[in-house]
C-alpha cells in the first residue's frame, strides 16, 4: 500500500512540470516518425495478467519489397535512438503507473510471448508490478545477458522495500544521464529472449 502511495504521489508531481514535454516530444515524434504517436502492446503485468504498454514510438513503418518489416536496426533512426538512449521514450508509461498496471520500480515489463519459456523461478518476476526502472536496469540494463537480467529481477521480488525503490530511481537518473547500458555491443536492441537452461 505504501509502495502504490509513492507511485502515485511521485508520478503526479512528475507530471506537473512534464506534461509541456510531453507535449513537446509527441509533437517531435508525429514530425519525425509520423502517425502514431505512441506505440502501445501487450505486456504482462503482476501475476502475468496482460496489459496495454504505452510508449512513444522510436521506429518507422519501413519494408521491404515483400512487405515485410526491415530489422530494427534499420527502422530506429537517429531521433528514435535519442530517445530511447535518454529513455524519454519511457515517459508515457506513467500513464500505466497511474492506472495501477505498473510501478514506478519493478522488474520490466518483457514480451508476452516470453511467459511459456520462464523457468518458474524466472517466473516469479511477476510476483509484483513490472515498473518504469528497475533492479537490472541499473545493474547493466541491456548489456547484460538474460540469465543476469532475470537473476537481478527475481533478487528485487524477494528483496523490494520504499528504501530499494528510492535508491533505484537516484541510480537510474545518473545511468540516463551518463546514457550507460543502453545495448548490447552492435545491437540496436536486446537479443530476444529464447529460454535458458539456468533454473537458479
Amino acid at each position: 500500500m505504501l509502495k502504490r502511495l509513492f507511485d502515485v504521489l511521485v508520478t503526479l508531481v512528475a507530471l506537473v512540470p512534464g506534461v509541456v514535454l510531453l507535449a513537446l516530444l509527441a509533437v517531435l515524434v508525429r514530425w519525425k516518425l509520423g502517425s502514431p504517436v505512441l506505440f502501445t502492446q501487450d505486456r504482462p503485468g503482476k501475476d502475468g495478467r496482460p496489459f496495454k504498454l504505452v510508449k512513444f514510438r522510436t521506429m518507422t513503418d519501413a519494408r521491404d519489397a515483400s512487405g515485410q518489416l526491415l530489422p530494427d536496426s534499420e527502422r530506429l533512426t537517429p531521433f528514435g535512438r535519442m530517445l530511447r538512449s535518454t529513455s524519454l521514450d519511457e515517459l508515457p508509461e506513467l500513464w500505466n503507473v497511474l492506472k495501477g498496471d505498473m510501478s514506478l520500480v519493478g522488474p520490466r515489463p518483457l514480451l508476452t510471448e516470453y511467459l511459456p519459456l520462464y523457468s518458474p523461478w524466472q517466473a516469479r518476476r511477476h510476483e509484483v508490478r513490472p515498473g518504469i526502472t528497475g533492479w537490472s536496469q541499473v545493474n547493466g540494463r541491456n548489456a547484460i545477458d538474460w540469465d543476469q537480467r532475470l537473476e537481478q529481477d527475481v533478487w528485487y521480488v524477494d528483496n523490494h522495500s520504499l528504501a530499494l525503490d528510492i535508491k533505484i530511481l537516484w541510480m537510474t537518473v545518473s545511468k540516463v544521464l551518463k546514457r550507460e547500458d543502453i545495448n548490447q555491443p552492435g545491437r540496436a536492441t536486446m537479443d530476444r529472449f529464447r529460454g535458458s537452461l539456468k533454473d537458479l
